[in-house]
């Protein structure tokens, strides 16, 4: 079986699409940790490479992918939603909310 998206972990909220994907498509997804399988389908358009939801993400929500925290939803997706930049911010900079938080070796 050829899958259309995969994800990094069965746990994780998010799947990359390995093609591009049309809304109505109905996918199975293959988890590559475990090999579990999810059944979305697909409600926008989701280019090669990008995030598409595997269950509702609530505004507020951090979204986890390979098995870590990626970012915060700044914006509701639904499952099968778009996830993208201009729904989710990226947690790779939170160093905290501290003005002037300085990052794990820096003097």
């Amino acid at each position: 079986m050829a899958y259309r998206a995969l994800a990094h972990r069965s746990t994780d909220d998010v799947a990359v699409a390995v093609s591009d994907l049309k809304p109505g498509e109905e996918l199975i997804i293959r988890s590559l940790d475990d090999g579990k399988t999810h059944r979305v389908k697909v409600l926008e358009a989701v280019p090669l490479g990008h995030k598409v939801a595997l269950r509702d993400l609530p505004e507020g929500h951090v979204v986890i992918e390979y098995g870590e925290k990626i970012g915060r939803m700044i914006q509701a997706v639904k499952k099968g939603g778009y996830v993208h930049v201009h729904n989710i911010r990226t947690l790779r900079w939170d160093y905290g909310k501290t003005p002037g938080a300085k990052r794990q070796g820096q003097a």
